[in-house]
């Protein structure tokens, strides 16, 4: 007897998807939480240029240095797709301000990158995507900076794309699309996971791409967008509602369950 789904899986009324080839997910806050891992990253960058480039912490705090990025962003619209090379070309400003070295700031980039990388998987997110990894070809969609090789997801995904890579950040349809042409389908055979709303769902759907909100934290969905297709607590229920679907041209249908 098949196990009943949850009542935490919303599913909103719509036609039989079909057959998924390509699942695309999103990084932060979908598979692992963004926030604690930022934090303490930006946390031991300061403590490092309190150290190389004291002048600098003591004008420019946290705030104030996310301030001068997000300037920047505004200044140079050509790059604020690509947030490590905001960093980058920020902290070269600041330094050479200050008459310090602007070498500092690869430097300083170098320990952000690593601690930006030190994630902690969401513990139902390893054991779904290894199962639907099987299935499914997989590609890691971010408009962020992590390098999913270098998290305990290195082998998780077929794929990691990011916004740099594509030129564009999500909800631009570069990432979705730079992701197709790469697994050769198209919208129809696609499906897209995320957490956010409009860079997420609405983006993946403004493309004819199936899209599932992976809401964790029991937000409530912006009442100015069309229900997502399916609303899931975690990746567990992504896996339930796919086995529903249609098997893959040749394959046989899953006999297992999580």
């Amino acid at each position: 007897m098949p196990a009943q789904t949850p009542a935490s899986d919303r599913l909103a009324s719509c036609p039989d998807p079909g057959p998924v080839r390509l699942i695309t997910i999103d990084l932060d806050d979908t598979v692992w939480p963004c926030a604690p891992v930022i934090q303490a990253a930006e946390e031991a960058l300061l403590a490092w240029l309190g150290a190389q480039a004291p002048r600098l912490v003591e004008r420019f705090d946290a705030a104030a240095l996310r301030e001068h990025r997000r300037a920047l962003m505004t200044e140079r619209p050509d790059i604020a797709h690509d947030v490590t090379q905001v960093r980058l070309l920020s902290l070269r400003a600041l330094l050479a301000e200050l008459d310090y070295d602007i070498a500092l700031a690869d430097a300083a980039m170098e320990l952000f990158r690593r601690r930006r990388n030190r994630v902690e998987p969401y513990t139902d997110v390893p054991p779904v995507l290894a199962r639907l990894r099987e299935r499914h070809r997989l590609v890691a969609v971010t408009n962020g900076n992590a390098d999913v090789h270098e998290t305990p997801l290195r082998d998780a995904f077929h794929r990691a794309l990011t916004a740099a890579e594509a030129g564009a950040a999500k909800p631009d349809p570069a990432l979705f699309q730079l992701a197709m042409d790469w697994a050769g389908v198209g919208p129809a055979e696609t499906l897209h996971v995320g957490d956010d709303p409009v860079r997420d769902v609405e983006a993946a759907r403004r493309l004819g791409i199936k899209a599932v909100w992976v809401n964790r934290a029991s937000q409530p969905w912006p009442e100015d967008l069309a229900p997502p297709q399916l609303t899931v607590d975690d990746l567990h229920g992504l896996a339930r509602w796919l086995d529903t679907l249609p098997p893959l041209a040749g394959e046989a249908a899953p006999d297992h369950a999580l």
